[in-house]
């Protein structure tokens, strides 16, 4: 077993992708592993797949696996899953650009505290600042509530009040220091294949958006940590994802997908807290936002 397996989903991101192996290959010369990349096309028709197969010739440690049809991102990481043979996994968007991070002290961190089940370092954004879907607090009624209604931004620098309305954020947290966190972002999330084998990777449940949430609260269901490790960090060029998409077909799939995936986690973890009253009204609020979002 080798010690690493990245695992990258492409769909129509030529570029993009090239860019993200691109900067893989130099961030290993400097930092020396021994390492696998796994890429799963998932039928796109932009060249990605004529590049993908002719780079793959030229490469020792790339493997490319292509799909008929669109998995979606976590199935198709599932089969990434499948193909892979490292010890540590790392799940990466094609949109994510690493430049220096070493991995031999991601995994000397993981090892040295048996208790800490995934991290991630810190995920910038191109205007500098953190991409917030890579420190979050898991999406409770009252945390998103707060989020929704823009509280965690009135509170956001006041001390006590901005825990208690930023915690869908956690913003009362110092993004300099080590610590732990909820749920991190698909777009970087490093593990241990022994723990995804406890309950197999993604939940096909969902298409796209929410698998990185649902991931998180597996992990944490087994007792294990997930830690935010902002000594590395790794651009996230997010304005190439399907929300942000100029294609107007594409932007309604991914909205849909985008609040649906709200759904399923609420009706996985919470409904069944709650009376049928306040179920309804979390179902209705989440279709007003997919409704206003359009």
């Amino acid at each position: 077993m080798i010690p690493l397996s990245i695992i990258i989903v492409s769909f129509n991101t030529k570029e993009i992708t090239k860019k993200c192996l691109l900067s893989l290959n130099k961030n290993f010369i400097k930092y020396p592993l021994e390492y696998e990349i796994i890429v799963v096309d998932n039928n796109s028709s932009d060249g990605t797949v004529e590049f993908l197969l002719n780079l793959e010739k030229q490469s020792d440690n790339l493997h490319v696996f292509l799909s008929k049809t669109n998995l979606g991102f976590g199935r198709g990481n599932n089969l990434g899953l499948e193909k892979s043979k490292g010890k540590y996994v790392l799940y990466l968007n094609s949109d994510a650009i690493i430049s220096d991070i070493d991995f031999c002290d991601l995994i000397k961190v993981i090892e040295t505290e048996n208790n800490i089940g995934a991290l991630t370092v810190k995920v910038v954004l191109p205007t500098g600042g953190i991409d917030p879907a890579s420190h979050r607090g898991f999406p409770t009624i009252w945390r998103s509530l707060t989020y929704f209604l823009g509280l965690e931004k009135v509170f956001f620098n006041i001390p006590v009040l901005n825990k208690l309305f930023g915690g869908y954020h956690l913003v009362n947290l110092n993004l300099n220091n080590i610590h732990e966190i909820d749920v991190l972002t698909g777009a970087f999330l490093f593990t241990r294949r022994e723990i995804l084998d406890k309950f197999g990777g993604f939940d096909d449940d969902y298409f796209a958006y929410g698998e990185d949430i649902e991931m998180a609260f597996q992990i944490k269901k087994l007792g294990y940590k997930i830690i935010y490790y902002p000594l590395w960090k790794v651009l996230h060029l997010k304005s190439v994802s399907g929300l942000k998409k100029k294609d107007n077909n594409i932007r309604k799939k991914t909205n849909y997908y985008f609040y649906d995936s709200m759904k399923i986690f609420y009706d996985k973890h919470y409904a069944k807290n709650h009376n049928w009253l306040t179920n309804k009204l979390v179902y209705l609020a989440i279709d007003i936002k997919k409704s206003l979002n359009k």
